[in-house]
């Protein structure tokens, strides 16, 4: 009776470390973040600088780059999908004749 036991329970360990593994083996990576960034800053500077959809592209490439230096590079990725998501469906765009007044932290 110990060896029937002994051998569902083995086979359950050995597949929760493969499991374990492969789990480790998805998590996101400074460099694939960084690459991301890079990415989505090519794709928002194919924009006019004054373009709104930049801009907020950029802010959100700002936060990607806050939280690759905490270390979050799964969130630092999240944050690149949004400024890429940005640029490529122009969500914000000026009507004509409006201009994008950016008042400085101090104000």
């Amino acid at each position: 009776m110990r060896a029937t036991l002994l051998l569902p329970v083995s086979i359950l360990i050995a597949g929760s470390l493969c499991t374990d593994a492969n789990s480790q083996a998805a998590e996101p990576t400074r460099e694939g973040c960084m690459a991301a960034v890079s990415a989505a800053r090519q794709l928002a500077e194919t924009l006019p600088a004054d373009d709104l959809s930049r801009y907020f592209a950029e802010r959100h490439l700002a936060q990607a780059l806050v939280e690759a230096g905490n270390g979050e590079f799964d969130d630092c990725l999240e944050w690149a999908e949004r400024a890429t998501d940005e640029v490529k469906q122009h969500r914000h765009q000026l009507q004509p004749g409006e201009k994008l007044n950016i008042r400085p932290a101090n104000e």
